[in-house]
């Protein structure tokens, strides 16, 4: 006769479920994170954070600073201090100052934290968010709009054309990008993607293609794109694109957008995509990092220009005027006999 081991109970739900320790942050790590997010949870600090990062150099002293915060030198020290110890700061002394730039350790956090958290909070204290309304059968309304794109491009296979249109209205959908009219924005995204999928396919005798990246394509880009419109006119194509597009444009942008004549509700935040890439003759990247491919024969350049969702008022004209500057240079560059002055080719 065989001896068996009483049975052991069969576990409770209770029993097996995990405990509250194991879906929450470690408590040493919470206090870790916690630290350095006090640190940075200060205005004044915030500000400096920001002009450190849109420094051309990357780095900045204390007299640089105090000038831009509008504070005393020990005043500035303390702060700089303060995120020094957290570890978000490095400091060099060279002679007589020392010099001040984001730790390596930390630098994709702080990006992410100016270039994303920062601007999302932003557009939700203004309330800008809107709910998606869905439809009852998306996927024949999809095909509906590539029907109506295919004779548009009549060198793309249908199959292609609604495969486009697919990936561009999962795409939008996928990021929160645009919620409100979300069918005819992909649309107009797919049709610009078929666009570049064309000329990608036909390269030579194409007027130029500029593509303009950042990381939200909610400020910078779109307003560079803007700039480049207004001068060339049908001269050069502008595209933008972001690597993590935002909801909607930026409310600080908005005005700026419309005094060159661009519609700010025409225009919406679009994830970067090879297509763009491979249209392009010149690519600008503007503080979106190392997302932005790489491909033979294309012109890469890197602005580095501060953030127009976080500036102040006088702050958002120097970062326009700055980028104004900086699209009248590459247009001088891509048409220098039509650019002597580029107002005249708006």
């Amino acid at each position: 006769m065989s001896t068996l081991s009483p049975e052991r109970p069969a576990p409770t739900g209770s029993d097996c479920a995990p405990t509250p320790e194991a879906h929450a942050m470690g408590a040493q790590a919470a206090a870790q994170v916690a630290t350095m997010l006090k640190a940075l949870a200060d205005p004044l600090r915030l500000r400096m954070l920001s002009f450190i990062t849109t420094s051309s150099t990357g780095e900045a002293c204390v007299c640089d600073i105090a000038t831009v915060a509008d504070v005393s030198q020990p005043t500035v020290s303390h702060h700089l201090k303060v995120l020094k110890d957290v570890g978000v700061l490095t400091s060099q002394r060279r002679g007589t100052w020392v010099r001040y730039r984001v730790a390596p350790d930390v630098r994709g956090a702080v990006t992410a934290l100016l270039d994303s958290f920062a601007p999302a909070a932003l557009d939700a204290a203004h309330h800008r968010a809107r709910p998606l309304t869905g439809l009852g059968d998306v996927d024949a309304t999809l095909t509906r709009v590539a029907d109506d794109l295919a004779p548009r491009f009549p060198d793309l296979r249908p199959d292609l054309v609604l495969r486009t249109v697919r990936e561009s209205y999962a795409a939008l959908a996928r990021g929160a990008g645009t919620t409100a009219h979300l069918v005819p924005t992909a649309q107009r995204f797919a049709a610009q993607r078929l666009a570049d999928i064309t000329r990608a396919a036909t390269p030579g005798g194409h007027v130029p293609q500029v593509l303009f990246v950042c990381v939200a394509n909610a400020g910078r880009s779109q307003l560079a794109a803007a700039l480049l419109r207004h001068y060339a006119g049908d001269t050069v194509i502008a595209r933008s694109a972001g690597s993590a597009p935002a909801a909607a444009v930026h409310a600080t942008v908005r005005p700026l957008l419309a005094e060159l004549g661009t519609d700010a509700e025409a225009v919406f935040p679009k994830p970067l995509t090879d297509d763009a890439v491979r249209a392009a003759d010149v690519v600008i990247t503007m503080g979106c990092g190392d997302t932005c491919p790489i491909l033979p024969g294309k012109r890469y350049e890197d602005w580095v220009v501060g953030d127009p969702a976080l500036a102040s008022p006088e702050g958002v004209a120097a970062i326009r005027d700055d980028i104004d500057a900086r699209v009248r240079a590459l247009l001088a560059d891509l048409l220098p006999s039509t650019t002597d002055r580029p107002e005249e080719h708006a």
